[in-house]
């Protein structure tokens, strides 16, 4: 009864270890091995092994142990693993109780359950204190320490195994010719293979699997060749060996050939020689016969499903990846974290939010979102779809963090562009203790390339040398890459003639740097290069090579990379062919653009907004058709689609489609939550001169204003030539605590420039250099060019000088022309000679200052050799302007018959220009005859313009000829024609018209009227408004222009006339 009572309770141990472990379970199996203890047939015989009932019971749990483990319930189910081991503690300590538990079998088994249970101290210390090490026991040893990666410490046991004077079995040699396979260790496999060979185990089925693995993986495959066809009959594990060494050096169509015959003999694949075959198949690109492989798998195991997502995810085949684990969960297989990865992967690639979220809520609810290798791979596929508020919720989300997910967030961040977030994340990093490596470096290099920061960047740079980091090659594109960004080509070139083992990224990094910076020629001399050297381009090189050849307009060179395109295979991406869309229609091929878009394999928004973009500009009629096939298709419209027409619409023809396109976006609801598309509408109402639409719009954003939109609102201002409004919406911003950059700057400065306000100039100024732009170039150029305009050329030359960069041509330029225009010409000059000793090159502006500095000075033969210069040496075809300065100059000095040669000699028809400053070239002079001729071509080009009648009136007057004067004069009132009077900036202009005069007391009334409106309606008037009003009011006069300056007031107060604000009336008809 005790004995069947025994063996029921063994039957009870064992059925507990299948099921997830309590602490009950635990308690009923110390109780169980408690009575079995008592079993009478332990004591009477406890040497007689194979009545021992442990014996028998370890042996069971060693196959549960080995089923476990082959079910792969390692990852998904630790917790019964564990519970086998507590089990094996237990018969372990009964067994010590006992006495038995290092005598003969029960001993090593015992070793051979804590080692495979994982548990090294365990199994050593039973192992050291056997009695008698039997080959199980070493045997389980050297697979223990084999598991954990210790494969020098398995030759070791090996050693100490033949020492000790125990003859290994064939297991003993397949375990340590393994380990030789793994060190690479040929030598020591060919000894092997001799004493394999000298006791006679050649043949056994596990020493000649072993040693065509451990040749194959040594790279020696023609013996493992030889060992293979000397086979007699190999098993499935030597034809796994030699698929899996062709596979394993590249050779894909050797592995099928040798799995092909193994089909051919009989031998059925298991799942290893399978994924064995897939994985070579897969490496070598060749999806279409992994997938024919794939579907002949009677069972594929998850492993098998792994290698086809990850192959299809890393080969381009997204979709595909994504298929493939939506069949694998319809199987009934439940995915790994590996499987995880390779799917998020394909998902942030194809930027398929919607399906990421719900593998990631699947992750969560099978619990595999906790762990790093997931959480980094959530992260990257978050950043791909560019929702960086879900990627650090999901970094915040997890408990422990390593330097992978870290870097993987500072990855997000740094290429969506989000550089301040990256420096910030860097400093929790290393706050947190970890240690930064090459990616770290990458990601931070990729945020001063995106701020453009040199400062920050070569600071940076210091730091990667001293950490050895220098070498790195994706540590060195990135440097390449920022310099190149940051404009500094020349360091980017010598950093990338340092780089020693270049590749794509090296190549893309200085071409694209080239074409950025619109050094066209160069960016084609290093794609030929880059061709030389025998380096395939990508779709990153051919599409900025496009653009190169866009910004050229020159087809023919890219109808050569469509050739290339074509070539690898290339055409059908979505970078490249948007690249040849925007190519073909900025060269006026629409046809081939539309071409391209029809063979697109899938139509996606960037393709279509390629499209329209290039349409936009030639024909908007056709950019809006495209637009309307694409709300057929069922694709919803980005920003960038929208914004590309409203660019488009920036002219008084086109502005009713804006209208129209604006109502639209309402519809959708974007113009509210997007303040992309706001700034796009504003441009678009301020290119088009609508001041008053724009300034509705801006007031109706129920957002907060950000500095973009204020920029946008002052810049528009002063391009459309309300330089006071410019200034008045600049305090506005300053009021709402918006802090303006580089361009609200520039802008501004620019207005003041218009007016001449250099006390509003250098309050601005003085906020510059508090904030700390008073180092940027632009900044910088405008502050010259606003203290030039305004006369205050030492301030100007002070700012000049304090510059650190003087790259941009355009500070030089503003100099020049400023000295130029306020009588310093040798100042001028001395600036130009400097500018070419910085190897600066000259433009159109340069030469202008230049020749106004000539005129006013009387250089002629310096004028007439700067005029050479421009045309023969650097290449600048002359404007207008210049050659009405060249006029101005033989004019004003006297050379008269020198300005008519030159004018006879124009290959253009002189205009208005030209003939006007001849004229007062002949006025000055008192040439009457050439005065004559020009002031006829003048009236002939503008006759209503009354400078030529006064100005040949003068003529005549000074010569005596008073009959002409009159004649002139008559001229002029038989043709209406009426001078137009100047003034200064004054409140009052007083009329010689009486009937303007008399009605002046209407006027003041309408102002009064207008005063008292504005003091009773929280509106914005602004000057149209104004104008038109008073237009209506007082009829009969037109005002050509009435306000000069109206103050822009959302809640007034109190409102006293004039002194809150000065109306500046000028003329009236």
């Amino acid at each position: 009864m005790i004995r069947a009572d025994a063996m029921l309770l063994r039957f009870r141990i064992i059925h507990q270890l299948l099921r997830p472990s309590s602490s009950c379970q635990y308690h009923q199996i110390k109780y169980s091995t408690a009575h079995l203890a008592r079993d009478p047939q332990i004591h009477k015989s406890p040497t007689q092994e194979h009545h021992n009932p442990y014996n028998h019971l370890l042996e069971i749990c060693l196959q549960e142990c080995k089923k476990i483990q082959a079910r792969q319930m390692l990852d998904r189910m630790p917790e019964r693993l564990r519970f086998a081991l507590k089990t094996a503690k237990t018969i372990h300590a009964q067994s010590l109780k006992l006495g038995i538990s290092s005598q003969g079998n029960l001993g090593n088994s015992i070793v051979d359950l804590y080692a495979k249970c994982g548990h090294a101290d365990y199994a050593k210390r039973v192992f050291f204190h056997l009695q008698k090490r039997d080959k199980l026991a070493w045997n389980s040893i050297m697979t223990m320490n084999s598991r954990k990666g210790q494969f020098k410490v398995v030759v070791e046991d090996f050693g100490s195994m033949w020492s000790c004077g125990v003859l290994g079995n064939q297991f003993s040699f397949a375990i340590v010719l393994s380990a030789c396979a793994k060190l690479m260790d040929v030598e020591l496999g060919k000894q092997l293979h001799c004493v394999v060979m000298k006791i006679g185990l050649e043949a056994d089925a596990y020493c000649e699997g072993s040693l065509i693995d451990m040749y194959a993986k040594c790279g020696y495959l023609v013996v493992a060749k030889r060992i293979f066809d000397d086979a007699v009959d190999p098993d499935t594990v030597s034809w796994t060996a030699m698929i899996s060494g062709f596979a394993q050096v590249g050779l894909a169509k050797e592995a099928m050939e040798v799995f092909e015959e193994m089909q051919k003999v009989g031998r059925v694949p298991d799942n290893v020689v399978f994924v064995t075959v897939l994985n070579a198949c897969v490496g070598q690109g060749r999806l279409e016969e992994a997938s024919h492989l794939f579907s002949q798998m009677p069972d594929p195991n998850v492993v098998a499903w792994n290698v086809m997502i990850s192959g299809h995810a890393k080969g381009g085949n997204e979709e595909e990846a994504i298929r493939l684990f939506k069949d694998m969960i319809k199987a009934g297989i439940e995915p790994t974290r590996s499987t995880l990865g390779s799917v998020l992967r394909a998902i942030a690639t194809v930027a398929n939010h919607e399906y990421g979220l719900q593998v990631h809520c699947w992750a969560v609810k099978r619990g595999l979102d906790s762990n790093v290798y997931a959480g980094s791979s959530l992260v990257n596929m978050y950043a791909k779809c560019q929702k960086m508020e879900a990627a650090k919720g999901v970094f915040d989300g997890l408990e422990e963090k390593n330097d992978v997910i870290w870097n993987a967030l500072l990855g997000g961040y740094a290429q969506n562009g989000h550089a301040y977030e990256v420096l910030g994340l860097f400093v929790n990093m290393r706050m947190s203790g970890f240690r930064s490596d090459e990616y770290t470096y990458t990601s931070m290099l990729s945020a001063c390339a995106c701020l453009e920061n040199l400062d920050m960047g070569r600071q940076l740079h210091s730091v990667i040398i001293k950490n050895e980091f220098g070498v790195n090659l994706y540590v060195q594109n990135a440097l390449v890459d920022m310099y190149a960004k940051c404009g500094v080509l020349t360091k980017a070139r010598n950093l990338f003639e340092q780089i020693s083992n270049r590749d794509n990224v090296s190549w893309n990094a200085i071409i694209v740097g080239y074409v950025q910076v619109e050094e066209e020629e160069e960016a084609f001399r290093m794609f030929h290069r880059m061709m030389s050297e025998e380096i395939a381009p990508d779709e990153v090189s051919l599409a900025s090579i496009l653009s190169a050849t866009a910004n050229l307009q020159d087809h023919c060179k890219g109808k050569q990379v469509h050739c290339f395109l074509i070539k690898y295979g290339l055409e059908k991406g979505l970078y490249a062919g948007s690249s040849l869309i925007d190519m073909y229609c900025k060269c006026g091929i629409v046809e081939a653009a539309t071409q391209v878009f029809s063979h697109m394999p899938a139509r996606s928004v960037v393709c279509v907004n390629a499209l329209i973009s290039g349409l936009a500009q030639l024909s908007l009629c056709e950019a809006v058709n495209i637009l309307k096939c694409m709300l057929s298709d069922g694709l919803r419209p980005s920003e960038v689609t929208f914004a590309t027409l409203l660019e488009a619409c920036s002219d008084k023809v086109n502005l009713y489609v804006g209208r129209q396109i604006h109502c639209f976006i309402l519809k959708l609801g974007l113009s509210f939550i997007d303040e992309f598309l706001s700034v796009s509408l504003l441009g678009m109402y301020m290119s088009a001169r609508e001041n008053v639409d724009a300034i509705n719009l801006f007031s109706e954003l129920p957002h907060l204003k950000s500095t973009i939109m204020w920029t946008v609102l002052i810049s528009g201002s002063t391009q459309n030539d309300c330089c006071e409004e410019a200034l008045l919406w600049y305090h506005e911003m300053r009021i709402h605590n918006v802090m303006p950059d580089q361009a609200t700057f520039a802008s501004v400065l620019r207005a003041c420039s218009v007016l001449a306000s250099l006390e509003d100039g250098r309050k601005i100024h003085s906020l510059i250099f508090r904030i700390g732009f008073d180092k940027d170039e632009l900044t910088g150029s405008v502050l010259v060019d606003m203290y030039a305009k305004c006369g205050d050329m030492k301030s100007s030359a002070q700012v000049f000088r304090e510059m650190i960069s003087k790259n941009d041509v355009i500070s030089w330029n503003s100099m020049i022309v400023g000295y130029a225009k306020n009588g310093y010409a040798k100042k001028a000059l001395d600036i130009f000679h400097e500018m070419k000793r910085a190897s600066v090159k000259p433009d159109e502006v340069t030469f202008l200052g230049v020749l106004t500095a000539c005129s006013h000075a009387g250089l002629v033969s310096e004028g007439r050799e700067m005029y050479d210069n421009m045309i023969n040496l650097y290449g600048v075809h002359p404007r207008v302007d210049h050659c009405a300065c060249m006029i101005d100059l033989f004019g004003r000095w006297g050379f008269l018959g020198e300005a008519e040669k030159f004018i006879d000699n124009l290959d253009f028809e002189p205009d208005s220009m030209i003939w006007a400053t001849y004229l007062s070239a002949c006025r000055l002079h008192g040439d009457n005859i050439r005065g004559q001729q020009a002031a006829e071509k003048l009236i002939e080009l503008e006759p209503q313009n009354s400078s030529p009648y006064v100005l040949l009136s003068h003529i005549h007057a000074a010569s005596g000829n008073w009959d002409s004067v009159n004649s002139v004069r008559k001229k002029m009132t038989e043709k209406g024609v009426k001078k137009f009077q100047g003034s200064s900036k004054i409140p009052w202009i007083y009329l010689k018209d009486l009937a303007a005069r008399r009605r002046l007391r209407a006027i003041v009334m309408n102002l009064n009227i207008i005063c008292l409106m504005m003091t009773s309606t929280p509106l914005i008037w602004m000057e149209a408004e104004i104008a038109s009003h008073l237009a209506r009011k007082v009829t009969n006069l037109r005002p050509r222009l009435l306000f000069n300056q109206c103050r822009c007031l959302h809640r007034v107060r109190s409102w006293s006339w004039p002194s809150a604000s000065t109306f500046w009336i000028l003329s009236l008809k």
